[in-house]
């Protein structure tokens, strides 16, 4: 088992030194901003929607690096994603990292390499910040997601 959570921080530890899709999305159909202010993790995801497919999604701000890794890992995700799969990715995502009794699931990709997170309480915020933040910028609430 520590072969695999090596390879996960390996993961995590790429994505924050070369965190992909990592520019603003000119133009963009949607855009919210995140902040954590238990840590000061700042993001802005701005995401381009045609015909209801991600065509593109981009992150900027400063995190810890298990904020930059999460959001360049979502981005990866969901660019190319119908936004009904995005959001169904959202609380499968969700439910891996804040569910007690929630395995990593193999169908999550990449994505599952964020689940021991869930090991660390005061981490999980960092790695959903991006995720919230996507949610709202669909949702076009127009609101500062506070983590």
């Amino acid at each position: 088992m520590s072969d695999l959570r090596d390879l996960y921080q390996e993961v995590i530890l790429d994505h924050n030194k070369r965190p992909r899709n990592r520019h603003e999305v000119e133009p963009h159909s949607h855009s919210a901003e995140g902040y954590n202010p238990l840590c000061g993790d700042r993001v802005t995801i701005q995401v381009f929607v045609r015909d209801g497919v991600i065509e593109d999604i981009g992150f900027l701000g400063d995190g810890c690096a298990i904020s930059t890794a999460s959001a360049s890992i979502m981005t990866e995700a969901l660019k190319g994603q119908p936004v009904s799969e995005a959001r169904n990715l959202f609380e499968r995502f969700h439910d891996m990292v804040t569910s007690d009794d929630a395995a990593a699931d193999p169908d999550l990709g990449k994505v599952a390499v964020l689940a021991g997170v869930r090991d660390y309480p005061m981490r999980v915020k960092c790695a959903t910040l991006a995720w919230h933040t996507f949610q709202s910028a669909l949702d076009e609430k127009g609101d500062v997601v506070a983590e």
